[in-house]
């Protein structure tokens, strides 16, 4: 993907995350932990619990991306795919070499199939960087189940619960 991205539905544009757009990795990850509409953590929280603060910080280094959807001048979502270890694990970890996805749709822009672009995009971009597999972890209930079923991703017999992987 161009560092400009690409437009599509209604003007959507969605390009790589710049650095100094690295602050939208705790809004969306506080959205993520707070899906189901009841404020069950705070910013504070996530900040300070370390199984949720490393999905906030995006090391190139270590092959971690993260992809931005922009329309109209806001941001409507992100997606990103960290590699973390065995040493720090994210809750759909898998193996060292396979990174884990997260997609944050922000308010007002669900339902229009957003999510669904910003997980394909991502796949994409890991693909063509040498990645064969994406894993990822949703808790029971969350209705984003169903997108990443529908998108390949399948559970993980002997994994965390909620924990799916897909071949790319």
């Amino acid at each position: 993907m161009s560092g400009d991205g690409e437009v599509g539905h209604d003007g959507e544009v969605i390009r790589s995350l710049r650095d100094d757009e690295l602050p939208l990795l705790a809004d969306a990850t506080l959205m993520n932990v707070n899906w189901t509409g009841e404020p069950r953590f705070t910013a504070a929280d996530v900040a300070a619990e370390p199984t949720l603060a490393h999905y906030t910080v995006l090391d190139r280094g270590r092959g971690d991306e993260a992809l931005v959807a922009v329309a109209g001048g806001e941001t409507v979502g992100l997606v990103w795919y960290l590699f973390l270890g065995g040493d720090d694990p994210g809750f759909g970890h898998v193996a060292d070499d396979v990174p884990e996805l997260s997609v944050c749709v922000w308010p007002g822009h669900r339902g229009a199939g957003l999510g669904e672009r910003l997980v394909e995009a991502a796949c994409a971009h890991a693909a063509g960087r040498g990645v064969r597999r994406m894993s990822l972890s949703v808790e029971a209930g969350n209705p984003a189940r169903r997108l990443y079923a529908r998108l390949g991703f399948t559970d993980v017999p002997g994994a965390a619960e909620g924990t799916m992987v897909r071949g790319l």
